[in-house]
């Protein structure tokens, strides 16, 4: 079974010598997406609300190109810059997610200047 990296002009370039997706038969790998603006490379949002929002449009555009969904995911690994942001996250997360929720581990970790999320998830296809 081959290794097939996967992206899409709909969520943003790496910064550096990785995928952005990888799947390996009907695992697939989203790498940490951030708030960028695939046409633009720009951060888009200054809450942590719209940020997270932003991350999942990026995610989902991966998750369509390698023929997946939201009802794949099975975790979910969350950055958050601020403990204060939980909440606001949260409630976002709540909102774009659908259920049954898949699990997720939320930490809060050091990201680049203006970045205050940070999420990359692991799905089943069937």
């Amino acid at each position: 079974m081959a290794k097939v990296a996967i992206s899409t002009e709909n969520a943003p370039k790496p910064a550096a010598n990785y995928s952005p997706a990888v799947r390996k038969g009907n695992i697939l790998q989203l790498a940490g997406q951030v708030p960028f603006d695939p046409k633009t490379g720009e951060i888009v949002g200054t809450t942590v609300g719209e940020q997270t929002r932003q991350v999942f449009a990026n995610l989902e555009a991966l998750l369509r190109e390698a023929g997946s969904g939201w009802e794949d995911v099975v975790m979910v690994r969350a950055y958050l810059t601020d403990r204060d942001h939980f909440g606001d996250f949260n409630e976002v997360y709540n909102e774009l997610m659908p259920e049954p929720y898949p699990a997720r581990t939320t930490v809060y970790v050091g990201l680049a200047a203006g970045l205050l999320v940070e999420i990359d998830l692991l799905a089943v296809v069937d």
